[in-house]
């Protein structure tokens, strides 16, 4: 049986794809959620356990480096998982009034994958960051 790790190139290498590369269901909750464009690979970090136990409670942490003044701000971030069933997992709507713009919150995971940080930008900017998980006992039902 291959090794089916992933390297960060790799995974990076995935989310940077055109449109049509990616899976029909993620493309189109992506496409649903910031709408089509260019991502910027950096101003965004996304923290998870590399190997969750229980795929049905998935810590994970999305910062955004921003100042979050009037002039410029997070006001959305989506979450978004490769392999479940429904790629879009969580979405966070901020506005100038959060001081940080940083998110917490567990997620089901389904099964080994890659989950997707997409911040969007009071100036129409995207931020794109990816981390790989794996699942010892998936959380999601097919």
């Amino acid at each position: 049986m291959p090794n089916s790790r992933l390297s960060r190139r790799a995974i990076l290498a995935l989310v940077a794809l055109p449109w049509p590369a990616l899976a029909s269901g993620l493309q189109d909750a992506i496409r649903d959620a910031v709408g089509e464009g260019e991502f910027t690979e950096s101003g965004i970090t996304l923290t998870l356990p590399a190997t969750a136990e229980n795929g049905g409670q998935v810590p994970l942490t999305v910062q955004v480096e921003s100042p979050q003044t009037g002039a410029l701000h997070v006001t959305a971030i989506h979450i978004f998982a490769t392999r479940n069933p429904t790629p879009g997992v969580a979405s966070f709507r901020l506005t100038p009034l959060v001081a940080r713009a940083e998110v917490q919150t567990r997620i089901r995971l389904a099964e080994h994958q890659q989950v997707i940080a997409i911040a969007v930008m009071s100036d129409g900017t995207r931020r794109r960051t990816v981390a790989e998980a794996r699942v010892s006992t998936g959380g999601c039902l097919s």
